[in-house]
């Protein structure tokens, strides 16, 4: 664990748990290198003039990512935060001066296993941003699981679907069409990847609950994992082998990764 490429202490990390105002991204390393490195390093950045009103260096969080690798080259999930240790409770509008902070963990196994999902009526602050306020989704995941789910499904009132508590959802048809939910949601960069290599071939279109009946497959996305078959969404359940879900997870892979 880095902060600005040394080893953080408890003072200067003290305050992303107290005031937990920040934001990150998290990405699969494998050798080095990331899918989607690009998308990340713009994410960082747009959300770093959102949040703090000041540029965020990209340079900068490369060289300090590759510092904060460990020397061994199994997969791994790395993790950039970006918050400003000085900043209080009482004034976060004063000018900031954000640092970075470098996280790792292990990757998880692939293929992941499929996913079943509890719906929920919730809405995730400033959903275009990815912050670090989590205990919403987090405590809703935690019912969730608590339920025998693995993880929660977010919804408008009148059952529109958005997302999961960390992942984009994306919907199959019957005629083999991949369709994102037409609402607000955080757009992830697997997801944003899928659809340029689909081009044309991808549609984003209102999903509610009540359209699950039509269904043939449902898959989550994430960095983390690519490209994972929902296998449940409340009592509704689906295939999780699928044709179009094989393919999706063989146009993702063949994505070249990027450079650190």
């Amino acid at each position: 664990m880095e902060l600005n490429g040394v080893p953080v202490t408890t003072a200067e990390i003290a305050p992303l748990g107290l005031v937990g105002y920040g934001h990150f991204t998290s990405m699969r390393v494998i050798d080095g290198a990331v899918r989607g490195l690009t998308l990340h390093l713009d994410r960082l950045r747009r959300d770093c003039r959102e949040v703090f009103a000041t540029d965020l260096d990209t340079d900068l969080v490369r060289d300090l990512v590759r510092h904060a690798l460990p020397a061994t080259a199994g997969p791994l999930v790395a993790r950039v935060t970006v918050f400003d240790p000085g900043l209080e409770l009482a004034h976060p509008g004063a000018p900031a001066d954000p640092k970075i902070l470098i996280t790792t963990r292990a990757a998880p196994q692939l293929p992941p296993t499929p996913l079943t999902l509890q719906s929920v009526v919730f809405r995730r602050d400033m959903s275009r941003v990815k912050h670090t306020g989590l205990f919403g989704p987090m405590y809703l995941r935690a019912s969730a699981q608590r339920a025998g789910f693995d993880d929660v499904l977010f919804t408008e009132p009148d059952g529109t679907i958005s997302e999961i508590a960390t992942s984009n959802i994306g919907f199959i048809t019957g005629e083999g069409q991949l369709i994102w939910p037409d609402a607000e949601v955080l757009p992830g960069t697997t997801m944003r990847l899928i659809s340029q290599a689909r081009d044309e071939e991808v549609l984003t279109e209102k999903v509610t609950l009540a359209h699950l009946g039509t269904v043939a497959a449902v898959v989550a996305t994430n960095a983390a994992v690519g490209v994972r078959a929902v296998a449940a969404i409340d009592d509704t359940r689906f295939p999780v082998e699928h044709d179009l879900i094989d393919t999706l997870r063989r146009e993702y892979d063949s994505i070249p990764p990027q450079r650190i």
